[in-house]
């Protein structure tokens, strides 16, 4: 809500992505071409633990079945307009937030896109995928969103 540019973009700020990656995502929204692009993870060996990589990937087939997007990440890094994402009035201000804003944006008929962006060995550690504890909650918060939707 605070941002002021007319894209905005999101990304975990753990060393595990690469900020001059951030055009892929950008200028697609620029550009007009999409409404909602996510960077699709492409993982080093090591990097995604396997409890955090079996759950995207079991959410993101969820997603697709859903909604009949082709998702096979929810993806760290995305961006949108600013504009248009107030405007989907998202409320979940947890673990959910990622998979509200696909749902909704479908929901709103957004054109979504996908690219990949390198997913690399982040530095600490992550209070979402570090652990399984970690994992489980999103998990339920996810499923609190999906029950919503």
């Amino acid at each position: 809500m605070a941002a002021e540019s007319e894209v905005v973009a999101f990304m975990d700020c753990d060393g595990s992505l690469n900020a001059a990656e951030l055009p892929r995502v950008t200028d697609p929204i620029a550009n007009d071409d999409v409404d909602l692009m996510i960077g699709i993870r492409r993982a080093t060996d090591g990097t995604w633990p396997p409890h955090a990589r079996v759950a995207n990937r079991a959410l993101a087939r969820l997603v697709s079945r859903r909604t009949g997007l082709t998702v096979s990440d929810l993806g760290p890094m995305r961006a949108a307009r600013r504009s248009e994402l107030l405007a989907l009035d998202l409320r979940d201000r947890r673990f959910g937030w990622p998979l509200e804003m696909v749902l909704k944006g479908h929901a709103a008929g957004w054109r979504i896109g996908t690219t990949d962006v390198t997913y690399a060995r982040r530095e600490g550690r992550s209070k979402v995928t570090g652990t399984v504890r970690g994992t489980l909650r999103t998990i339920a918060d996810m499923r609190r969103v999906l029950r919503q939707a």
